[in-house]
Protein backbone atom coordinates (compact mmCIF):
# COMPACT_ATOMS: atom_id res chain seq x y z
CA UNK A 1 0.00 0.00 0.00
CA UNK A 2 1.36 3.28 -0.87
CA UNK A 3 2.23 6.43 1.34
CA UNK A 4 0.28 9.47 0.73
CA UNK A 5 3.88 11.05 0.12
CA UNK A 6 4.39 8.21 -2.54
CA UNK A 7 0.89 9.04 -4.14
CA UNK A 8 2.12 12.55 -4.30
CA UNK A 9 5.42 11.66 -5.84
CA UNK A 10 3.59 9.43 -8.51
CA UNK A 11 1.44 12.12 -9.62
CA UNK A 12 4.85 14.85 -9.82
CA UNK A 13 6.10 12.15 -12.30
CA UNK A 14 3.49 11.55 -14.56
CA UNK A 15 2.83 15.07 -14.62
CA UNK A 16 -0.72 15.65 -13.49
CA UNK A 17 -0.24 19.14 -12.08
CA UNK A 18 -4.67 19.18 -11.51
CA UNK A 19 -4.37 16.31 -9.39
CA UNK A 20 -1.72 17.91 -7.29
CA UNK A 21 -3.50 20.67 -6.96
CA UNK A 22 -6.61 19.96 -6.00
CA UNK A 23 -4.18 17.44 -3.35
CA UNK A 24 -2.83 20.72 -2.55
CA UNK A 25 -6.66 22.33 -2.06
CA UNK A 26 -7.61 19.69 0.28
CA UNK A 27 -4.95 19.78 2.55
CA UNK A 28 -5.20 23.45 2.64
CA UNK A 29 -9.19 22.64 3.93
CA UNK A 30 -8.61 20.04 5.86
CA UNK A 31 -5.45 22.39 8.05
CA UNK A 32 -8.31 25.26 7.93
CA UNK A 33 -10.62 23.19 9.96
CA UNK A 34 -8.05 20.83 11.89
CA UNK A 35 -8.88 21.83 15.68
CA UNK A 36 -7.13 20.53 18.95
CA UNK A 37 -9.89 19.18 21.10
CA UNK A 38 -9.72 19.44 24.67
CA UNK A 39 -9.26 16.36 26.32
CA UNK A 40 -12.47 14.64 28.07
CA UNK A 41 -11.10 15.24 31.53
CA UNK A 42 -8.22 18.11 31.91
CA UNK A 43 -8.03 17.20 35.70
CA UNK A 44 -8.93 14.35 37.97
CA UNK A 45 -11.28 14.88 40.75
CA UNK A 46 -9.52 14.31 44.50
CA UNK A 47 -11.02 10.74 45.56
CA UNK A 48 -12.83 12.23 49.02
CA UNK A 49 -15.43 10.21 51.04
CA UNK A 50 -17.91 12.60 50.00
CA UNK A 51 -17.18 11.43 46.37
CA UNK A 52 -16.94 7.76 47.21
CA UNK A 53 -20.10 7.79 48.74
CA UNK A 54 -21.92 9.70 45.06
CA UNK A 55 -19.62 7.03 43.57
CA UNK A 56 -21.83 4.32 45.45
CA UNK A 57 -24.83 6.19 45.49
CA UNK A 58 -24.83 6.03 41.36
CA UNK A 59 -23.90 2.77 41.05
CA UNK A 60 -27.01 1.90 43.72
CA UNK A 61 -29.22 3.83 41.91
CA UNK A 62 -28.85 3.61 38.50
CA UNK A 63 -27.63 1.08 35.87
CA UNK A 64 -24.72 2.93 34.75
CA UNK A 65 -21.57 0.92 34.13
CA UNK A 66 -18.39 1.84 36.01
CA UNK A 67 -16.55 3.76 33.11
CA UNK A 68 -20.18 6.09 32.54
CA UNK A 69 -19.93 6.52 36.17
CA UNK A 70 -16.24 7.55 36.21
CA UNK A 71 -16.81 9.92 33.23
CA UNK A 72 -19.80 11.57 35.23
CA UNK A 73 -17.69 12.20 38.51
CA UNK A 74 -14.77 12.81 37.00
CA UNK A 75 -12.14 9.87 37.92
CA UNK A 76 -10.56 6.58 36.49
CA UNK A 77 -12.78 3.57 36.27
CA UNK A 78 -10.02 1.94 38.37
CA UNK A 79 -10.89 4.07 41.24
CA UNK A 80 -14.57 3.51 40.65
CA UNK A 81 -14.48 0.14 40.93
CA UNK A 82 -11.87 0.24 44.51
CA UNK A 83 -14.86 2.56 45.73
CA UNK A 84 -17.62 -0.36 44.60
CA UNK A 85 -15.65 -3.65 45.22
CA UNK A 86 -13.31 -2.42 48.17
CA UNK A 87 -14.68 0.02 49.87
CA UNK A 88 -12.08 2.24 49.63
CA UNK A 89 -11.63 5.46 50.49
CA UNK A 90 -15.15 5.97 52.48
CA UNK A 91 -13.55 7.26 55.55
CA UNK A 92 -10.82 10.09 56.03
CA UNK A 93 -8.05 8.23 57.64
CA UNK A 94 -4.92 9.57 56.80
CA UNK A 95 -3.29 6.29 57.85
CA UNK A 96 -5.75 4.07 55.20
CA UNK A 97 -3.94 2.28 52.87
CA UNK A 98 -4.80 4.39 49.84
CA UNK A 99 -4.24 7.85 51.54
CA UNK A 100 -0.75 6.58 52.51
CA UNK A 101 -0.56 5.42 48.96
CA UNK A 102 -2.01 8.76 47.47
CA UNK A 103 0.54 10.78 49.52
CA UNK A 104 3.42 8.98 49.09
CA UNK A 105 2.72 9.72 45.34
CA UNK A 106 2.48 13.46 45.58
CA UNK A 107 5.49 13.54 47.64
CA UNK A 108 7.40 11.96 44.58
CA UNK A 109 5.43 14.25 42.17
CA UNK A 110 7.06 17.58 44.53
CA UNK A 111 10.74 15.84 44.02
CA UNK A 112 10.76 15.53 47.62
CA UNK A 113 13.22 12.54 48.94
CA UNK A 114 11.78 9.73 50.29
CA UNK A 115 11.25 9.36 53.56
CA UNK A 116 13.05 6.01 55.11
CA UNK A 117 10.99 2.76 56.20
CA UNK A 118 9.96 2.89 60.14
CA UNK A 119 12.29 0.38 61.55
CA UNK A 120 9.99 -2.69 63.20
CA UNK A 121 9.83 -2.63 67.06
CA UNK A 122 12.48 -4.59 68.22
CA UNK A 123 9.81 -6.86 69.88
CA UNK A 124 8.18 -7.62 66.56
CA UNK A 125 11.37 -8.57 65.22
CA UNK A 126 12.53 -12.26 65.12
CA UNK A 127 15.86 -13.26 65.80
CA UNK A 128 17.81 -14.75 63.57
CA UNK A 129 17.82 -18.71 63.89
CA UNK A 130 21.34 -19.63 65.72
CA UNK A 131 23.04 -22.14 63.60
CA UNK A 132 25.06 -24.23 65.73
CA UNK A 133 26.82 -27.99 65.30
CA UNK A 134 23.68 -29.09 62.65
CA UNK A 135 24.13 -32.63 61.76
CA UNK A 136 22.50 -34.43 59.15
CA UNK A 137 19.59 -36.49 59.44
CA UNK A 138 19.90 -40.10 57.64
CA UNK A 139 17.46 -42.53 56.86
CA UNK A 140 18.67 -45.19 59.07
CA UNK A 141 18.43 -42.73 62.07
CA UNK A 142 14.44 -42.89 61.60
Amino acid sequence: MATLKEFEEALREHGMNMALALLERLRERDRATRTVKPARRLTGQKMTPELARAILDLHATTGMTQQEIAFKVGVNQGRVNEVIKRGKWLSDDPEAPEAVARDKAKARMRGEPRAKPRKAAAKERRPAPKRGNQGQLVLGDL
